[in-house]
């Protein structure tokens, strides 16, 4: 029998596991461990920290963004992946060869992240981007809904071929607002009826589809005064009309559009009250343990369907297949014309 998982995912300081992580992780109320980069040296070694996290707890979670363009914490050994709004350029040509790229991109992400001992990366963005949102920008496939569900649906196909789990981001949709919720906490004024015409419409298609949705650190006023990620309204329609089953995580708590829902532990509680299953507390250590108390005797299921259930593809023998070869070749040539700027804490 399947046995629950606590839901506080956190992260570590370094590329080497310290002393007192030991004993974190060891604590049920930790269900999974999300690295970046500075976890992070070249895939070999990700693929030995993943298996010394496993001899600590077999059960729990390695999660990773890896989007491409410019959210890729593991660089070196895998393959360079380009942005979304690069993977989708020429859609309006050629839109069955557009398609197949972004699956065949979801592929080979999942066959690399598992081949690293990684259970899922939060991808793939599914915010249509509005124009003035600097955070989303080329993060997001389109500003046309319709093709971002489309082509977040390819990807999300790829990755399920490789067998391994989507993660949607960032309900009800990031792609609206100038304001970065890293640094402050955005207002989305517009009426719910827009957003539910614009944004929504991805989450709304794929819903059925996706395994993990990230809500936004972001305001609706028309529809909730509160956040997303801490609203009831905004989950419980998630839950509700969308009928999404899988794995609601909130965003990194830590973020500056938390504030609003008070001290660390307040964030964590008020996540988990309005539907979150699992919270992420990272960059914040301090913050993390306070969230152990709030987290004790709270688990759930629904997390554990997520970790990767397939032998796990070898590292060093993904060259040997031709899908692979191919798909490389492809995707480092789109990203080759990319100048990404480094965003190492976003989600």
């Amino acid at each position: 029998m399947t046995q629950p998982l606590g839901p506080l995912m956190l992260d570590l300081e370094g590329p080497e596991l310290q002393k007192q992580e030991v004993e974190l992780l060891e604590r049920p109320e930790v269900g999974g461990v999300i690295l970046f980069a500075r976890n992070i040296k070249d895939a070999n070694q990700v693929r030995e920290l993943s298996v010394e996290l496993r001899k600590i707890r077999p059960d729990i979670l390695l999660a990773i963004d890896q989007e491409g363009g410019r959210v890729q914490r593991l660089k070196i050994g895998v393959t360079r992946l380009p942005s979304m709004a690069r993977l989708a350029a020429g859609y309006e040509e050629d839109p069955k060869r557009v398609t197949q790229c972004c699956q065949d991109a979801g592929w080979l992400l999942g066959m690399e992240m598992a081949a690293c001992g990684l259970d899922f990366s939060f991808a793939p963005v599914l915010d249509v981007n509005g124009g003035s949102s600097t955070v989303i920008g080329d993060r997001s496939f389109s500003s046309d809904p319709q093709i971002v569900a489309t082509l977040g649906g390819a990807f999300i196909a790829g990755l399920k071929e490789a067998g391994m789990a989507s993660v949607g981001k960032h309900f009800p949709g990031h792609g609206g607002v100038a304001a970065d919720s890293h640094i402050e906490l955005p207002v989305d004024p517009r009426p719910f009826a827009e957003l539910r015409a614009q944004d929504m419409v991805p989450f709304e298609q794929l819903a059925s589809r996706l395994d993990g949705i990230m809500p936004a650190h972001v305001v609706y006023p028309d529809f909730d005064k509160k956040p997303a990620g801490f609203s009831r309204s905004w989950l419980g329609l998630l839950r509700e009309e969308l009928g999404f089953k899988g794995t609601i995580f909130s965003d990194d708590l830590s973020m500056a559009g938390a504030g609003v829902a008070g001290d660390p532990a307040s964030r964590v509680r008020k996540a988990l009250e309005a539907g979150c299953d699992m919270v992420l507390v990272c960059n914040d250590r301090a913050a993390a343990l306070d969230a152990l108390n709030v987290c004790r005797s709270v688990s759930g299921k629904r997390q554990t369907k997520l970790r990767y259930g397939r032998a796990r593809p070898d590292l060093d023998a993904l060259a040997a297949l031709s899908r692979w070869r191919r798909v490389h070749a492809k995707l480092e040539a789109l990203a080759e014309a990319e100048t990404p700027r480094r965003l190492d804490d976003e989600h």
